[in-house]
């Protein structure tokens, strides 16, 4: 496996590949390849039979940073699979109604990101579309530990969530399926409230006080992620990959953080 960007959740995937005998390479500050090094990239894709791509669009140009430089040594690589760490917010919002992998994209604020989506589908590969990511080191636990965990008086806002090795198990699980786009999702959407409440619970404190948006101050990244109402269905991971998510809810998944 060759992948682009050994970030958090890419990680998790080349521990899994790892602990099964594989040859994992990678670029990033985790990796042994240099991203600015076109003859150790080309070197690493000939040899590799999967890559992953895990960058997201370059937050200035908006591009994708990885197909921009690379796409066609992608293209003429002797890989079998090919695979891009995509985003549920390519759908936009639903204001709270589910999307599958049929409902249009582009139409919300990651248009950068729905672009590099397309693109990647285009170049036969599988893309896995992820809601909010939590797992170890990275969860409602440590917002609420650190004092940053919020409460937004939004009682109809929900949002769907992934514990980092559910992608794991999803993306290893479609290496002998079809390509094309798979949402990884758990089983239930939820409030970020309640995510945060449950996490207070287990930490035996008093959840924070419900605030306004205005009252909570938030950065513009957070308003935006307030902005967008969905909830993503999984069945066609579920029906094609045969996965089935370990933490199929924040529930169990908080719990396994905190263990």
């Amino acid at each position: 496996m060759f992948i682009f960007g050994l970030g958090y959740t890419a990680g998790r995937i080349a521990a899994q590949l790892r602990a099964q005998g594989w040859q994992v390479d990678a670029t990033g500050s985790a990796g042994n390849v240099e991203f600015g090094d076109p003859g150790a990239v080309r070197a690493a894709l000939g040899q590799a039979t999967h890559i992953l791509s895990s960058v997201p669009p370059d937050a200035a140009s908006g591009g994708d940073d990885v197909l921009t430089s690379y796409g066609a040594m992608i293209a003429e690589s002797p890989a079998k699979w090919c695979g891009y760490l995509s985003s549920t917010g390519v759908y936009g919002d639903t204001r709270g109604a589910w999307v599958d992998e049929s409902a249009p994209t582009g139409t919300g604020r990651r248009s950068a990101r729905a672009e590099a989506d397309a693109r990647w589908l285009a170049l036969g590969g599988h893309v896995f579309r992820l809601p909010g990511i939590y797992g170890p080191g990275r969860s409602a636990l440590d917002r609420v530990l650190s004092g940053a965990a919020k409460r937004i008086d939004l009682p109809d806002q929900v949002f769907s969530r992934v514990h980092v090795d559910d992608i794991a198990s999803g993306v290893l699980a479609s290496f002998d399926a079809p390509a094309g786009a798979y949402n990884l999702a758990d089983d239930l959407p939820a409030s970020q409230n309640a995510v945060i409440e449950e996490a207070c619970r287990l930490l035996r404190c008093e959840p924070p006080p419900l605030q306004s948006l205005e009252e909570a101050n938030l950065s513009p990244m957070a308003r935006g992620f307030y902005a967008e109402n969905r909830r993503v269905a999984n069945g066609k991971a579920k029906r094609l990959l045969g996965w089935t998510p370990r933490y199929p809810t924040f529930r169990e998944g908080l719990a396994a953080c905190f263990g």
